[in-house]
């Protein structure tokens, strides 16, 4: 599919709204969710909890709670479109300066682990936060721990440019000179939360991407239990390609991309690959590796015009809406 596609300002009146489920972690998630605001009031964002840096890799260690900061984004994503909610998804953005103690948090940081320090249930206190925001959809996190992300990447040294080395923590991936290889998760056998398998049973339609590859979206599929609701699950299964290659994934193309989901993950199958026409470099092999995991190519513009590396929250939220009325094989 190619071409321009109509925008939509909402979701539609007396329709039904499809329920879908978003998984990812930071800019990329919150891209998703906004785009996906304006075609459904049903959207569940599943939140990678494996960020060890900034604000939250403080409060995470200070305090040993989940990482709250790609929480907060996703909750602000999907904040009521009022004054009220505008307001406060502000407030829980503001980031104090300064050099002390404060100097560097998010003041939603500091909400969601008080909450979390008055309520045992870490979901609970999302939830709270969320009806604070007015917000249209429910954030999870994807694990019930924190996790600690482990990669094997080669050329970490300039000596050895094809010397495989364990790298540790999502700060570190995310910033090496190498190349990635493949991801882990310690515990190597995290526990998922209930409330993030059955939304994604229950979902129409699942979203991985855009987003860090390795460090955001592939780290769902290190869960045991999400992955296989992934791989059960009867809703529509919607990879969306990023629109450029950085940091963890310099030089990786569109094809590179699908060929490590599917090294991580063989047996989850994909129903549709979105991508931008700017990372199409072959579309004939683009099409060859999107059906080795079952998919169909999507190809429409999803880039902010004269913006590139930045998703345009309307063009992807048409893109999504009329992926979903595609009548998709094996729905």
């Amino acid at each position: 599919m190619t071409g321009s596609l109509a925008i939509p300002v909402g979701p539609r009146v007396g329709l039904p709204q499809p329920a879908v489920v978003a998984l990812g972690g930071g800019h990329g998630l919150a891209v998703s969710l906004t785009a996906l605001r304006y075609i459904t009031e049903t959207v569940t964002a599943v939140v990678t909890v494996a960020d060890d840096g900034g604000s939250s890799g403080r409060l995470r260690e200070d305090y040993s709670v989940l990482p709250p900061g790609d929480l907060r984004m996703a909750l602000t994503a999907l904040c009521d479109d009022s004054e009220w909610g505008h307001t406060w998804s502000e407030v829980l953005q503001h980031r104090f300066s300064g050099s002390g103690d404060l100097g560097g948090h998010a003041l939603g940081n500091l909400l969601i682990v008080a909450l979390w320090q008055l309520h045992d249930d870490p979901v609970a206190g999302l939830d709270l936060v969320g009806r604070l925001l007015q917000a249209r959809g429910r954030v999870l996190p994807m694990s019930a721990v924190p996790l600690e992300l482990t990669a094997q990447v080669r050329g970490v040294h300039p000596a050895g440019p094809d010397e495989l080395s364990t790298v540790v923590g999502q700060v570190e991936i995310a910033s090496t000179p190498g190349v990635v290889e493949s991801i882990a998760v310690l515990p190597s056998d995290p526990p998922a939360r209930r409330e993030a398998i059955e939304a994604v049973r229950d979902a129409d339609a699942v979203i991985l991407g855009p987003g860090s590859w390795f460090t955001s979206v592939l780290t769902h599929l290190l869960v045991p239990e999400l992955r296989q609701a992934l791989v059960e699950t009867n809703a529509n299964r919607i990879l969306t390609l990023n629109l450029e290659s950085s940091g963890e994934t310099q030089g990786f193309s569109a094809v590179r991309h699908l060929e490590v989901l599917a090294s991580t993950a063989p047996e989850l199958q994909i129903d549709c690959v979105l991508a931008d026409p700017s990372v199409v470099d072959d579309r004939p092999g683009l099409e060859i590796a999107c059906a080795r995991v079952g998919a169909q190519l999507v190809v429409t513009q999803v880039a902010q015009p004269g913006r590139p590396g930045q998703h345009d929250a309307l063009r992807l939220g048409a893109a999504y809406r009329d992926i979903l009325e595609l009548d998709t094989p094996g729905r």
